[in-house]
C-alpha cells in the first residue's frame, strides 16, 4: 500500500505533494513528494531498528499534525499493521480498544490519552521525528490480502469493534478517481477535515499522492470561516469536508472560486438546503459519496455521472451492488431492502479482529450487508431509505447508541437512558439523550460533564430531555425511533 501511494516520488520528485496551509501564510509546511517518500521510508527503518517485526500492530495516539499520515505510511512500508484512532477518545476508550489489538507499539502526542494497563513501549512525536532521519527501508512487499491497518467502528452491540483492512484496499480507491472524484495530478485537493480522520487520510492524502495531484490541508485550528479565502489564495481545484463544514461556512461570504470544479461531501447525508445554498454562492456542484469502515466509498455521484436529485449516487465503476430482502435474495428494482457489498470487494474488510461471529453475522451468502435500507432504480441509482437498525451519526463518525446509553446510566441519578440522532432545524442533526430520573431531572450541565469524562466528545448528546418512561415494543425492545419522532413533531410528553 505505501509504495503504491507513493510510487510518484520518482517521476514528480520535486512536485509539492503537501502543503498544510494557515489563513496568515504564518507557519505552513510544504513537501515534495521525494521529501515525503525520504521521511516514511525512513520511519519504517527506524521502527524496525527497534525490534518491531512485520505483522505487528501499532498504536497511533496522535492530533491533527503531518505526524498522522507518516507515522501511519510508515508502519505499512515497515509492514506494520498501523490503527490510527481519534485523538478525542477518552483514557478508558482507548484502554478497551488497546485491549482488543494487543499492540506492541504506542506512538503517540503529548496530551492525548494513553491506554492503562498496557505493557507496549510509547514513542513520543520528538523522537519519532528523529527515526525519519533513519536509513531508509525498502517498501515491505508480501500478498496483498494480508492485515495492512485497522479501524475501529461502533456497532449496533455497543462495544467499539476493530475493523481489518487488507493492503489491497488501496486498488478499491482507484474506483472513485473518476466514479466520485473527477481526479488528476494536475488537481490541487484541499480537504477540512483533520489529519487523524480517515476520511482525510484517504480522500485527502493518499488518493492524491496516489495519482500525483497535491494535497493542500488547512492547519489545525484553522476556522471554517477562513477556508473560502484559503481555497481562494491556494487555486483548489476540488474541496472535501463533512456537510457541517460546508453548512458553517456558508454563514460567511465566500471569496470567487475561479479555480474549484466541485466539491466532495462524504461522512452522512448532506443537507439538501445546504447543497443548493453552496451550488447558489459557488456555482459549483457538491459530489456526495456513501461508505463505512468496513468499506471504502462505493456510492457516489460525480462530475461525468452526477447524482440524480434525491439519491445517494450509482455503484462506482468497478464495485458489485445488490440490493437484497431477509432471505438474501435480490429484489425488483425500486423496491426497497438492504443494500450490500460483494464479498470480493478488494475495499471490504477483512474481517472484524477476534470477533468471527460478528464477521459472519454481516454476510447473507457472498454479501456484505451494509444494515442500510435503499432502493435501486433500472439505472442502477440508490436512494436511502433509512438505517436498520438505531446507529447515530455525528459528523461523519457512527456512534453506537448502546454505548452512550452505558455512559448515562453510570449517573448515579438516572434510572435508564435511550440516545437517538434526532433533527433540530432542516439542515442539522444532533445526538440526543433521553432518560428517567431516579428523582427530580439532572442539570444537564451535570450530565454533560458526566459524558465527557467517559466518552469521546464527538460521542457526548447535546440535548438531555427527561421523560416520565422510554418507549418499550411487546418484546421491551426500546423504540428509539419513536423518540425521535415524537421529539421531532414536538409530541414528546416530558417532565
Amino acid at each position: 500500500m505505501a509504495r503504491y501511494v507513493l510510487a510518484h516520488a520518482t517521476d514528480l520528485g520535486d512536485k509539492t505533494a503537501l502543503s498544510v496551509v494557515t489563513a496568515d501564510g504564518v507557519g505552513e509546511t510544504h513537501w515534495t513528494f521525494a521529501q515525503l517518500d525520504r521521511a516514511v521510508r525512513g520511519l519504517a527503518g527506524g521502527l524496525l531498528a527497534r525490534g518491531l517485526t512485520p505483522g505487528d500492530r501499532v498504536l497511533l495516539r496522535l492530533g491533527n499534525t503531518v505526524d498522522f499520515p507518516l507515522a501511519f505510511l510508515g508502519a505499512i512500508a515497515a509492514g506494520l499493521v498501523p490503527v490510527p484512532t481519534s485523538s478525542q477518545l477518552t483514557e478508558a476508550e482507548i484502554t478497551k480498544m488497546a485491549a482488543m489489538i494487543d499492540p506492541k507499539l504506542i506512538i503517540a502526542d503529548q496530551g492525548i490519552a494513553l491506554p492503562s494497563g498496557q505493557s507496549a513501549p510509547v514513542l513520543d512525536v520528538e523522537t519519532l521525528h528523529q527515526l525519519a532521519d533513519h536509513t531508509p527501508a525498502a517498501f515491505h512487499l508480501s500478498d496483498a490480502a494480508r492485515a495492512g491497518y485497522i479501524v475501529f467502528t461502533s456497532g449496533t452491540s455497543g462495544k467499539a469493534r476493530a475493523v481489518v483492512h487488507a493492503h489491497r484496499a488501496i486498488w478499491a480507491r482507484q474506483m472513485m478517481w473518476d466514479g466520485w472524484y473527477g481526479l488528476t495530478r494536475y488537481d490541487r485537493l484541499m480537504h477540512a477535515g483533520a489529519f487523524n480522520w480517515t476520511y482525510t487520510l484517504g480522500t485527502g492524502l493518499m488518493d492524491p499522492w496516489s495519482v500525483g495531484a497535491t494535497a493542500l490541508i488547512p492547519a489545525a485550528g484553522t476556522k471554517s470561516t477562513d477556508l473560502g479565502q484559503l481555497l481562494a489564495r491556494e487555486k483548489a481545484t476540488i474541496f472535501a469536508a463533512a456537510p457541517g463544514v460546508y453548512r458553517q461556512m456558508l454563514r460567511a461570504a465566500l471569496p470567487p472560486l475561479p479555480d474549484l470544479r466541485h466539491g466532495l461531501s462524504a461522512g452522512e447525508k448532506l443537507p439538501a438546503t445546504t447543497r443548493a445554498q453552496w451550488v447558489d454562492t459557488t456555482g459549483t456542484p457538491i459530489h456526495e459519496a456513501y461508505g463505512m469502515s468496513e468499506c471504502s466509498t462505493f456510492v457516489s455521484g460525480a462530475p461525468n455521472h452526477p447524482a440524480p436529485n434525491g439519491t445517494l449516487g450509482f455503484p462506482q465503476p468497478g464495485r458489485r451492488i445488490a440490493v437484497l430482502d431477509q432471505d438474501g435474495q435480490i429484489v425488483p428494482h425500486h423496491t426497497p431492502g438492504i443494500m450490500a457489498v460483494h464479498a470480493n470487494d478488494p475495499g471490504l474488510m477483512l474481517g472484524y479482529l477476534g470477533a468471527e461471529a460478528d464477521t459472519k453475522s454481516r454476510f447473507s451468502g457472498d454479501w456484505f450487508l451494509t444494515g442500510d435500507t435503499v432502493s435501486m432504480a433500472a439505472d442502477g441509482a440508490i436512494t436511502f431509505e433509512g438505517r436498520s437498525d438505531d446507529i447515530m451519526n455525528a459528523g461523519g463518525f457512527r456512534v453506537s447508541p448502546i454505548e452512550v446509553e452505558a455512559a448515562i446510566a453510570l449517573h448515579p441519578d438516572v434510572h435508564e437512558a435511550a440516545c437517538a440522532e434526532v433533527a433540530v432545524k432542516g439542515d442539522a442533526t444532533i445526538i440526543a439523550c433521553f432518560y428517567t430520573p431516579e428523582a427530580d431531572p439532572v442539570p444537564k450541565e451535570d450530565l454533560s460533564a458526566h459524558a465527557h469524562d467517559r466518552l469521546a466528545h464527538y460521542k457526548c448528546p447535546r440535548l438531555f430531555i427527561p421523560v416520565d418512561s422510554l418507549p418499550r415494543g411487546a418484546n421491551n425492545k426500546l423504540l428509539r425511533a419513536s423518540l425521535r419522532t415524537d421529539f421531532e413533531t414536538g409530541t414528546l410528553a416530558t417532565l
